[in-house]
């Protein structure tokens, strides 16, 4: 701000405070399915993704428009077999991680006998010692800990899938036994690393777009949303309290804050009034928007891009998922953690991979000049908290997927959770035959019939 100031899935140190921003990115049809032996991506089109989103890519990542295709393809294709894994493995499933320009995927698991399901999926199996659901509950504890008291001294925490160990970052080791302590928790799963972090929550209707609280401060727009039949916007619930009303980029009236949640977790969503119209965009800033298609998460390891009001396009790599960060306001969790850089009035703009929208900034430490760390809220959280649907080219994406299907659904046909399903693609469930209306990678509780934004009975 430039005033004063899901769980499960969806290691730096810098010493400058940095500024939140936003962005969004394209995604892939027709991808393999774990269990089974995978597909072949299909080719991403020169016309699919935004010149400007490429030129960041180049720049940030050093990849020319060739190659950041070629990796947005196997992010978006390994997405989906991570997500198929993850439901085929069960308690042994121990994280996803991708590396390399074309994105090769990388499934861990506690049980050798898994290796065999897992490259058959596609990826390379990594056999460790400790199940991801082992080790976020060490995160857990740390998470309940922070909430009764802030650590001193202790900015970030959260499980590294790659080293199978939960990393607490703080300035010293003495403080990290002391938040360790407090929480009750073994620290044989902990390794501690030195860092001078000292991250903030900052912010100084497209995505990326600026707007204005009143009666001061400037954020950005993460993105487009309807609750309903009223319009509006996602943004970090720093920039925001309920009842705080906004201009926007042009500083005419636009609309006030109508759900705020900050500390805890960052999220807030703006209604607009009438002469605000919801687009599926988010600002390239002179290099041509970008189409929000859907809401797939990416995993470690993939580039993601952030758009925001300060700083315009900056790209990276998604670090470690649901992270814990104490900002100077309170313990923020839940986090994704980045290696893009932003700067103040960068806050609740757009995170995007490829078209596929990932969440909205909520703060870091450095800045575009000489670099720096960024957490961005995930998208899909706060859909849920306030019952929102994304805007997209294709309609909407489902908000709250119910926990249990309706009455009248039955059991069993081809449509199966962790499947990714391309516009077009049809499935049977519970005696009926569905066509997909929205590409996704289908999440246990998104049964056809429960969720009309993604299905069409036929």
């Amino acid at each position: 701000m430039e005033n004063t100031t899901l769980r499960r899935r969806v290691l730096a140190t810098a010493t400058a405070t940095v500024a939140v921003g936003a962005l969004a990115i394209a995604g892939l049809n027709g991808v393999a399915s774990a269990g089974a032996p995978a597909a072949s991506t299909p080719a991403v089109s020169a016309d699919s993704l935004s010149p400007g989103l490429l030129a960041a890519m180049e720049r940030d990542l050093g990849l020319d428009a060739e190659a950041a295709k070629t990796r947005i393809a196997g992010e978006y294709r390994a997405a989906a077999i991570a997500a198929g894994l993850e439901k085929s493995l069960g308690t042994s499933f121990a994280g996803a991680r991708v590396s390399g320009d074309t994105a090769d995927l990388t499934v861990s698991t506690t049980d050798a006998s898994e290796a065999a399901l897992i490259e058959k999926a596609g990826a390379t199996a990594e056999v460790v010692g400790h199940s991801l659901d082992r080790l976020e509950a060490v995160k857990d504890a740390l998470d309940k800990a922070a909430l009764s008291k802030a650590p001193k001294n202790v900015p970030v925490w959260y499980v590294d899938v790659e080293a199978n160990r939960v990393i607490v970052n703080a300035a010293s080791t003495s403080a990290a036994e002391v938040f360790v302590k407090a929480a009750g928790v073994s620290d044989k799963l902990i390794t501690v690393a030195r860092s001078t972090e000292q991250p903030r929550a900052l912010a100084d209707i497209r995505g990326g777009d600026a707007y204005y609280m009143n009666p001061s401060g400037r954020c950005s727009v993460g993105f487009s949303v309807t609750r309903g039949t009223q319009n509006g916007f996602v943004t970090a619930g720093h920039c925001g309290r309920v009842g705080t009303t906004t201009n926007g980029v042009n500083q005419q009236a636009q609309g006030s804050f109508q759900g705020s949640t900050f500390p805890g977790r960052d999220y807030a969503w703006v209604a607009t009034n009438a002469n605000w119209v919801p687009k599926p965009l988010v600002n390239g800033y002179g290099r041509g928007d970008v189409t929000v298609t859907g809401s797939t998460p990416s995993v470690v390891g993939a580039s993601v891009c952030r758009s925001g009001s300060t700083t315009g396009w900056h790209c990276g790599t998604i670090q470690q998922l649901n992270t814990s960060v104490t900002y100077p306001e309170g313990t923020i969790s839940g986090v994704t953690r980045t290696s893009v850089c932003a700067e103040p009035g960068d806050s609740g703009g757009s995170y995007i991979s490829g078209s596929q929208a990932q969440g909205v900034t909520s703060g870091g430490s450095g800045n575009c000049r000489t670099g720096g760390t960024t957490y961005f809220q995930p998208l899909l959280p706060a859909l849920q908290a306030y019952g929102l649907t994304l805007v997209t080219s294709g309609g909407g994406t489902p908000t709250t997927p119910p926990t249990t299907p309706p009455p009248t659904d039955q059991p069993g046909g081809t449509w199966a959770a962790g499947t990714s399903y391309a516009v077009g693609a049809t499935v049977t469930y519970g005696g009926a035959t569905y066509r997909c209306l929205q590409a996704h990678t289908a999440q246990a509780g998104w049964t056809p019939a429960a969720v009309p934004a993604l299905w069409q009975r036929i």
